[in-house]
């Protein structure tokens, strides 16, 4: 089974810390050489060691697909340059807003995103640049900050268990990849603090149960 147990940082929330696509995984600096190399085999990608803006909360303030990643404007100089010096040929763009933590407002992957309806049609126009892909509006179980409510691949979509049909056709028309429903860490509905995943695999929570393994392998097509 392509889905691992892990922790980061001695928590099981290691989708609150990082972020990966197809092609890369970012973790913190403050993450063990050894536990990044099983990160990397678990995803079969690169990986970058940067903090966003002093922060260790990747997850939750950054979205990237494999064409971009969208930062909130208070990252540091130093921060872009780690980014850019080890991905050139992935859009890196900080972007105005009030709204900072991006990473839990947006979810995307390589075919399309769907956004926090409170995110500005500005914010949105620049998210959709970075990332070189559509963007709408949307909600997720009635609640607007969708990026922290569901995980989405090229291989299929992950969401909150209240997920609504009208919702699920958004998501379904938008990212256009199978979407279910499901949690992590023994019942946690907010998908993706507890998980990171592309095509090649997933890592989800030391915590996550024997039938929430299945789920997300068969939700995520990586089951083989």
């Amino acid at each position: 089974m392509a889905v691992f147990r892990y922790d980061l940082l001695g928590s099981p929330n290691i989708g609150v810390f990082s972020l990966a696509t197809d092609e890369y995984v970012l973790v913190p600096v403050s993450v063990p050489k050894t536990k990044i190399e099983k990160i990397k085999r678990f995803l079969n990608v690169k990986a970058i060691r940067v903090n966003i803006g002093s922060s260790l909360l990747i997850g939750v303030l950054a979205t990237a697909n494999s064409h971009g990643i969208v930062l909130p404007n208070f990252t540091h100089d130093e921060d872009v340059k780690v980014l850019k010096s080890a991905l050139r040929d992935v859009n890196i763009e900080r972007i105005a807003s009030k709204q900072n933590a991006l990473g839990n407002l947006i979810l995307t992957n390589d075919y399309g995103a769907v956004a926090d309806p409170r995110l500005s049609q500005g914010a949105i126009r620049a998210v959709s640049d970075v990332l070189g892909v559509e963007v709408v509006h949307g909600e997720i179980a009635g609640f607007p900050y969708v990026g922290s409510l569901a995980i989405a691949t090229n291989s299929g979509v992950l969401a909150h268990p209240m997920l609504r049909e009208d919702e699920r056709k958004i998501l379904d028309k938008i990212l256009k990849v199978p979407v279910d429903v499901g949690t992590v860490n023994c019942g946690v509905p907010y998908i993706r603090s507890g998980i990171i995943a592309n095509r090649h695999g997933a890592v989800v929570g030391s915590i996550t149960t024997g039938p929430e393994l299945v789920i997300v392998g068969q939700a995520l097509n990586v089951t083989a």
